[in-house]
């Protein structure tokens, strides 16, 4: 090995100035340039550096550390409350004598001298002397408690009847110190016996317990270190309360979510119970959730929400669906009955809504807008709603205009009122999937095309659209990301309140004269909103009160500014096409 350079002058040279001096140095003995490249590599990496740092530090603190002038000011402070005790009482010693007596002084006292001493380690138990040859691999193991749970569930082994560690859960205070793991069996707590205790009791032993806990455990079969997953980010579908879980295997330990919330994965080594956290939560102590695979097994078991209620209601209002064609006044009057959706609502029932797979996205300048889907029951006011945005900035939104095979009238302009084209065209585009909804009246049919939408958005334009909600599954999709709202109706009392002097246009006379809403159309609004929100309230990222058109206007601009400006998630199918 080579001599050194040391430092200037004939001071040897510090620990980390040899570190960066070595390949430098060692460059003319290394024959093999892939020896130079791993020499350079190894005395070149980041963590060697800091950690020769800080052995640095503390090698100069143990140089120039100050001296303790005592060792026990503890002692100091008792001998001398003996002494004024003998002192005469005036008011000077009678104050010293109290405050020596504090607890606070005492406590302070006390950490002067741990510190005085270095005694920062904790005092151990002794290991017992009469471990039996089976028991030659057993850990004592003491672990600080706060008011945290442990992190760790158990259970009882059928074949043995020994109390096993069942899982560790992740972040938890067990999983931050390494020395509990999934498998170990537990013989002690506290110095207790838990040989002929229940789980339930001994979780009972643990929540009592506070400070530093003693473990007694034999070891479970070595395995390697578990391999930390890539965070994964999922959307609830569902609400979800453990306390109410008769299958969860610990309801302390389970995680309670909203419908709507984020939930980082931590683990899904268990296939029936993963372990999750609430995205953004301090706390970094995973909880149990169900899995993807058994919650879906759970709900397939529940009797599914009927379809045919929303089917119904949805036939016996006509106008909201026509709205969305932008019919003209002379349609309106004689249409008798609502265009037919040709989309199955079996296909909104054929999966079961549980989590859905999501990444943080903010849009980036210049890219496309997502498009904005508004959702609900005919007369709450989402025509409203659009107009507001129209007029509140044409440069930056936009709607579509429908197709009809009918044909122009004089008064008309192609691509105005609406795009003009042939039956037979039509029926081509519905048989190509081009259409997001469509229908048929007297003969002719309407409809709104996704190339519509395209062309929208093609002008950096935010596309507001709304439609039935079984078409939504057609928009969710990575080319138009689309933004769901849901525009629901307040309780009755405020819609006969804020609609007293609003129109709806009948479709059950000739005429189809406009007309004063009627307790009817909002007990018909309320139950079709409600249906709407129990099929397809998992696919809505905002719900919209529409209590007062001025508050509602505000509550979806902003959300609208949100979603154009900040990050969110989104499903991961829509970064990843």
């Amino acid at each position: 090995m080579p001599a050194l350079a040391t430092g200037a002058g004939h001071e040897p040279a510090g620990l980390y100035a040899l570190l960066a001096a070595l390949p430098s140095q060692l460059q003319p003995h290394v024959s093999r340039p892939e020896d130079n490249t791993f020499l350079q590599d190894m005395f070149g990496e980041r963590g060697l550096h800091s950690l020769v740092k800080i052995h640095e530090r503390l090698q100069h603190y143990e140089e120039s550390k100050p001296a303790p002038v005592l060792g026990s000011a503890t002692i100091l402070a008792q001998e001398l409350s003996k002494q004024l005790e003998l002192k005469s009482e005036n008011g000077d010693i009678k104050e010293l004598t109290k405050l020596l007596e504090n607890p606070h002084v005492k406590s302070l006292l006390s950490v002067h001298d741990t510190v005085a001493q270095k005694q920062y380690d904790p005092e151990l138990p002794p290991l017992p002397e009469d471990l039996d040859d089976e028991e030659n691999s057993v850990k004592i193991i003491r672990l600080v408690k706060n008011k945290e749970p442990l992190g760790a569930t158990i259970r009882r082994d059928d074949r043995t009847g020994a109390i096993i560690v069942a899982r560790i859960m992740r972040g938890g205070a067990a999983d931050r110190s390494g020395l509990i793991h999934s498998g170990d069996e537990l013989k002690e707590v506290n110095g207790i016996p838990v040989d002929d205790k229940n789980p339930e009791d001994i979780i009972r032993i643990l929540a009592q317990s506070q400070g530093a806990i003693t473990f007694k455990v034999v070891p479970g079969s070595k395995e390697d270190a578990p391999i930390r997953e890539p965070k994964v980010f999922l959307r609830a579908l569902f609400d979800y309360d453990p306390s109410k879980d008769s299958a969860i295997p610990c309801k302390e330990a389970g995680l309670g979510f909203k419908k709507g919330s984020i939930l980082e994965i931590m683990s899904q080594e268990d296939a029936t119970w993963w372990q999750a956290k609430h995205d953004g939560d301090a706390n970094p102590r995973a909880g149990l959730i169900p899995s993807k695979q058994f919650q879906e097994r759970r709900f397939a078991l529940r009797q599914p929400a009927a379809t045919l209620p929303l089917q119904r209601t949805l036939s016996r209002r006509p106008s909201g669906f026509r709205r969305s064609f932008r019919l003209s006044r002379r349609d309106r009057k004689t249409n008798k009955s609502m265009y037919e959706s040709k989309k199955s609502q079996m296909y909104d029932m054929a999966d079961v809504p549980t989590y859905e797979e999501v990444t943080p996205y903010c849009r980036q300048s210049g890219a496309k807008h997502r498009l904005v889907v508004l959702v609900g029951p005919s007369g709450v006011g989402m025509n409203e709603l659009k107009r507001k945005l129209l007029i509140s900035d044409p440069q930056h939104f936009g709607v579509t205009i429908p197709h009809t095979s009918r044909p122009k009238k004089n008064q008309e302009c192609d691509g105005v009122e609406y795009h003009f084209i042939s039956k037979h065209l039509f029926e081509a585009d519905i048989h190509n999937n081009k259409f997001v909804e469509y229908g048929e009246y007297k003969g002719n049919y309407y409809g709104t095309s996704l190339d519509t939408l395209r062309g929208v958005l093609a002008k950096k334009k935010v596309c507001l659209l709304d439609v039935q909600p079984h078409a939504i599954k057609l928009l969710r999709t990575a080319e138009f990301k689309p933004f769901i709202v849901f525009v629901k109706p307040p309780a009755m009392e405020r819609l006969s309140e804020t609609r007293k002097n609003a129109k709806i246009i009948s479709s059950k006379d000739d005429k189809g004269s406009a007309r004063p809403f009627t307790e009817e159309d909002f007990q018909e609004m309320l139950n079709t909103a409600e249906v709407m929100e129990s099929q397809y309230g998992h696919l809505f990222e905002k719900v919209i009160v529409n209590d007062d058109l001025t508050t509602a206007f505000s509550e979806l601009q902003s959300a609208l500014k949100r979603v154009e400006t900040e990050t969110h998630f989104v499903p991961v199918s829509w970064t990843h096409s």
